[in-house]
Parts: C-alpha cells; structure tokens; sequence
C-alpha cells in the first residue's frame, strides 16, 4: 500500500518530466514545443518503506510515454546520469527524483511484479488518523506466476547496465533484463520471450508496458 500526502510539489513532477524528457533518445520528435500532459499513473512499493516508486503516463504531441520515476529522501550514489533533479515536498521536504530504470530499487520491484503476476499498489491518503483510498486511474498485471524464482538485484546503480532507443529501455542486472517501453503502442515492443507487464488506463487496454526475462 502506498500512503500518499495532500501536500505541494514545487516544481511539479510534469515541469520535472518536462526538463528531461526532451534530451532522451525516445522523445518524439513531433512533441517538441507541445505541451506535456498527464495521462495516468500507478505505483509499486519499496519493501524496504524508503523509496517512493510512481510511474507516470504522459502524453507529449499525441504520443503516450512511459516515464518510470523513483523519489528519495537524499541522493542516490552512483546515479546523477539518472537525475531527474530534486523538488520540494511541503510535507517530506527535498526529494531527489529519479528516473526508474537507473534506480535498482524500481528495476528489483518491477522484476518482481512482472515475474510473479503482481499489480500496481493501492493507494492511501491518511487524514485525521483515518485511512482514506485513492482511486487509481491505471492497472497494470504481470503475466508471470507467484511461485517464480526472482533473482535478487544489488542496491547499486552501477550494478545497472541501461541502454534506450526511440521506443525502450534495457536494463540488464543480477541475472535480469527487464525491456521498458517508453513509447506506448510501438510495434518494435513486442513481448517475444519474457513475461510482460501490461496496463490499462481511460481509452487504452492491454498495453505492453514492460518485458522481464531472465537472463
């Protein structure tokens, strides 16, 4: 479960998106000058209660993107290349914001979910002492079995070896190589042999978000 804060973002997490998506390799080149757009989103949980793990789908010039972030309490060493960069939180303070596929906390929880046909995580607000659900507005589903074996993945960035084009991004660690799809509906983001997480959210089902196989 994911405990959420009515709280003040500043800069927002879209003016964040916003700064970095256009210097990555799968930002449309039809996007550039528009302006971005929430489309939905879902989050996972840290086991470990540290580490807030939020996937945004944003829409940039009519393309939906895929834009995993990771919110942490202090830096992460070993990932500048993956800083999104820090944001003040009314209620938690500065935030260090990530891009998930160099946080080997997001690349273990996705690998678990996929491998073991896990869902995004409910989320809560907690007002007055009372827990108050949030209605998601995205649910994802991996395709594999609870039972699956799940390699363990270090707490260490440079454990990642990460690689992105127009419409992915690879990341190899500990065993796994988990295949994120960036631009949704690309027809070079076919499953092939991995088990797949995939999503459904307002006008769209059944989208191939990532592919997880073991390596």
């Amino acid at each position: 479960m994911a405990l959420l804060h009515h709280a003040q973002l500043t800069p927002s997490k879209l003016e964040l998106v916003a700064g970095w998506l256009p210097s990555q390799p799968f930002y449309p080149a039809d996007a550039s000058g528009s302006e971005l757009k929430r489309v939905a989103s879902f989050r996972f949980d840290d086991p470990a209660g540290e580490v807030g793990i939020e996937t945004l789908l944003v829409d940039g010039g009519g393309t939906t993107l895929q834009v995993p972030l990771t919110y942490r309490g202090s830096p992460l060493e070993g990932a500048n290349d993956s800083l999104l960069g820090t944001m003040e939180h009314s209620v938690l303070g500065t935030r260090w914001v990530y891009d998930g596929a160099g946080d080997p906390v997001f690349v273990a929880e996705l690998a678990r979910i996929v491998l073991t046909g896990g869902t995004e995580v409910e989320q809560h607000y907690e007002e007055n002492g009372v827990t108050v659900p949030k209605a998601g507005d995205a649910q994802v589903r991996g395709s594999g079995h609870p039972d699956a074996d799940v390699p363990a993945i270090a707490h260490d960035p440079g454990s990642l070896a990460r690689s992105s084009d127009w419409a992915t991004t690879t990341v190899a660690a500990d065993g796994v190589e988990a295949r994120i799809v960036r631009v949704i509906g690309a027809s070079e983001t076919a499953p092939g042999d991995g088990e797949t997480l995939t999503g459904d959210w307002t006008g769209t089902t059944d989208a191939v978000l990532a592919v997880v196989r073991r390596a």
